[in-house]
């Protein structure tokens, strides 16, 4: 085992690198994005390449990921692995680089690189960033969309090994019965590292596809579970 996101996405490379992957709404906004396997591996490579080409950090080097469940949050952490990374979800003020949205720079000052996402679903920067913060979306399009992986699968998520990770991912997608061929609905958030392997690891493990949900509307749940062709319910 390399990195962590080898083992979560060569397998579905390899399957179906076509299919849809992550399918993400806004029921605030009606926003719906879709990604495949290779789109988010391209993101996720755009974001290993800034981690390590732009901040500098190592492998073993600690991530700070203030984000909501998102799809480029999904993005944002497989970069981070990919690069070898140690991800906190906290402002862990060890933390080399902290990945955050506008409201959350107040909490991440210790920390001395900061790039701040708009999660815009057009990609829109964030406007008026104090000086010395980094905005994602403007700088993440710089990088190269491929990315050799760094890291030999040590630490992955707030000290845990990515071997047990991805362990853990596994049991969670059994324990709710997910399989490759499945469609998850979910509205869980990522807040925890517990929450993370269950709402996202746990199915991209499996080689199933997410459709997450932000600011559920549960009127449009029926529809979705129809249009979505969804097999499994997570919320």
């Amino acid at each position: 085992m390399t990195t962590l996101t080898d083992a979560l996405l060569d397998p579905i490379l390899a399957a179906d690198p076509a299919g849809p992957r992550i399918t993400w709404y806004d029921d605030a906004t009606g926003a719906r994005i879709e990604l495949s396997a290779v789109t988010l591996a391209n993101w996720a490579a755009k974001t290993a390449n800034m981690i390590r080409d732009e901040f500098g950090v190592l492998p073993g080097g600690r991530v700070a990921v203030l984000l909501p469940a998102h799809w480029q949050t999904a993005a944002v952490l497989l970069g981070a692995w990919w690069a070898g990374a140690d991800v906190v979800l906290d402002a862990d003020p060890d933390a080399e680089v902290a990945l955050v949205t506008a409201d959350r720079l107040d909490d991440v000052t210790e920390i001395p690189e900061i790039a701040a996402l708009s999660l815009d679903a057009f990609g829109m920067p964030v406007p008026n960033l104090p000086v010395g913060v980094t905005d994602y979306a403007t700088h993440v399009r710089m990088h190269g969309d491929r990315f050799r992986s760094s890291g030999d699968g040590g630490a992955a998520l707030e000290g845990r090994a990515a071997v047990d990770i991805l362990s853990a991912a596994r049991e969670s997608a059994s324990s709710a019965g997910i399989g490759g061929s499945d469609r998850v609905l979910s509205s869980r958030e990522w807040n925890t590292g517990d929450d993370l392997i269950s709402g996202l690891l746990s199915v991209l493990a499996a080689g199933a596809s997410l459709v997450q949900v932000s600011n559920p509307d549960a009127a449009a749940t029926e529809r979705r579970v129809a249009n979505e062709k969804v097999t499994v319910r997570l919320d």
